[in-house]
Parts: C-alpha cells; sequence; structure tokens
C-alpha cells in the first residue's frame, strides 16, 4: 500500500510539470506570433512613411522651381521704355526714377575703349553707338568685342555717319541694314539700339529701324561736340549741371580726348546728384 502511495504523487507531479511546460511553449509561441504581427505592422508602415516624405520632397522642390521661374520672369521684365517723342528714359512700375542713360557715339574711332574700360571700372552701364567706318580693320573690330565683351550694349548709328534725310531710301537701307549684318558677325548679336546721326531720322528709318527690332532714341542733352566745352573741366562741370539734366536724361557724349578724360568727373558728379545709371538690358524693346 506504501508503494503505491508514493507512484500517485509522482505521476502527479509529473503530469503537472508537462502541463507547465506545455502552457509555457504555448505562451511563447503566442508572443512570437504577436511579436511578429507587431513587426508586420511596422514593416508595412515604413513604406507609407517613406511615400509620404517622398511626396513632401517633391511638392517642395516643385514649388522652388515655381519661385525660380516667377523670379526669372520677374527678371526679365523691363525697367524703363524710351519715350519716342522726347528720347527721355521713363520708368516702368517701382522703377527708379533719378536715374540718367550714358550713350556714346561715334565708336569705336579712338577713345572708346579706354572709355568701356573707365565705365566698366565705375560699374556704369551704356549704350556705344558704332559706325561702320570704325569697323574696317581686324582691330577695329576686336575693339569692338572687347567692349561687347565687358557688358555694354552697341547700337546702330550708322554705316558712314551720312544724313538720313539727304539720302534715298536705297542709301538709308544701306546705311542701317549693312551695319547691323557686320555688327552681328563681330559680336554674335545685332543691335538692339538705334541713333540716326545728327538726330535726324526719316519715315522710312523709323519704319526701318522697327522692322531691324532696334529702339530708337535721339538724347536729351550733349555738349562735347559744341565750342567752348571740347575740354575736360568746362564738359566735366556742364554735363553735371546742365539745365537739362533731370530724371530719364539720356546723355549724349561721343568717341572724343577730352569726354574721355571728363568722364570719371562726370560719373561722380551725377552720383553725388543722388543719379542712378540705367542699364540697356532693362529697356524694354520693340513690342510684336
Amino acid at each position: 500500500m506504501k508503494k503505491q502511495n508514493w507512484l500517485v504523487p509522482a505521476c502527479a507531479v509529473l503530469l503537472l510539470g508537462a502541463c507547465a511546460e506545455e502552457q509555457s511553449a504555448e505562451q511563447s509561441a503566442t508572443e512570437e506570433m504577436a511579436t511578429a504581427e507587431v513587426s508586420g505592422k511596422e514593416t508595412e508602415e515604413e513604406p507609407a512613411e517613406d511615400e509620404k516624405a517622398t511626396e513632401e520632397a517633391v511638392e517642395e522642390e516643385e514649388q522652388e522651381e515655381e519661385q525660380e521661374e516667377e523670379q526669372a520672369e520677374a527678371a526679365d521684365e523691363p525697367s524703363y521704355r524710351i519715350n519716342p517723342q522726347n528720347s527721355k528714359v521713363e520708368p516702368i512700375g517701382d522703377a527708379n526714377e533719378q536715374a540718367v542713360l550714358i550713350t556714346v557715339d561715334d565708336a569705336p574711332d579712338t577713345y572708346a575703349l579706354e572709355m568701356a574700360e573707365i565705365l566698366n571700372e565705375l560699374d556704369v552701364p551704356a549704350i556705344f553707338f558704332v559706325n561702320g567706318h570704325f569697323l574696317d580693320t581686324e582691330e577695329e573690330k576686336e575693339t569692338l568685342a572687347k567692349i561687347y565683351d565687358m557688358g555694354f550694349a552697341i547700337g546702330n548709328h550708322t554705316n558712314t555717319h551720312v544724313n538720313l534725310k539727304q539720302s534715298t531710301e536705297t542709301v538709308q537701307q544701306e546705311e542701317i541694314v549693312s551695319l547691323n549684318d557686320t555688327v552681328e558677325a563681330i559680336i554674335g548679336e545685332a543691335p538692339r539700339f538705334f541713333r540716326a546721326p545728327f538726330g535726324v531720322n526719316t519715315e522710312f528709318s523709323n519704319a526701318l529701324s522697327k522692322e531691324q527690332g532696334m529702339v530708337r532714341m535721339n538724347w536729351t542733352y550733349g555738349y562735347d561736340f559744341m565750342q567752348g566745352y571740347m575740354e575736360e573741366a568746362a564738359l566735366a562741370d556742364i554735363m553735371v549741371n546742365a539745365p537739362e539734366l533731370n530724371s530719364g536724361g539720356n546723355l549724349l557724349m561721343h568717341d572724343r580726348e577730352w569726354t574721355k578724360e571728363a568722364l570719371p568727373e562726370i560719373i561722380k558728379g551725377l552720383r553725388d546728384k543722388g543719379y542712378d545709371f540705367v542699364d540697356p538690358d532693362e529697356i524694354e524693346g520693340i513690342q510684336s
């Protein structure tokens, strides 16, 4: 009897141990399944977060591109226009009204390159109106290219500086178009501006310059071709203190030694009076 009583408890212990192990195994399996499910959910959610981040990055890139396009369009918008009646430079929108345009005629004769270097050093933009008879040699063509490469605008002042009103339409055509072709062959683009010699235009030259895509202009004042102002001090004084000086002035100068010598003082005097300088690239072109 004692032997049998001892066996019963022993069997019970063995059974309880087996059950405990089975429960522990089941619990472990359950925990592993739960961990796997959580891990699976995290794995499934990660691509969604990556996709959202990618979409946000694309949106930001598109917004940046739109802003750049808007800025580029704004930069391309003209800030000034030339009044065809009086050649004044008129601001567009909120462009600085107190500004003048520097122009140099009869280039590149003798001093144009030095004048361009002075203006470039002083950070002043300008238009150099050229004549074809100063572009006959390779050296003269190289001079024009150097002026252009410094960033200055090149204008058409006719091939041989004739009076257009005293010329036939055939001659006017040749004087204007042939120079455009010559300039384009040298610098890679045709002039955007036209100034007739002596400021004398005709109906034909007006139509032709427009057809050629050039903005026509004369000037508001200039003195370096007048007696009494063909020397440095007198010219520097009158260009800064002329009664015609005002906002939108279109200042006429020429490829002359006295003008070259007076140029630094002219620029300083204009700046001291609060004037800015119009960039020809910001002048409105011919409307198609």
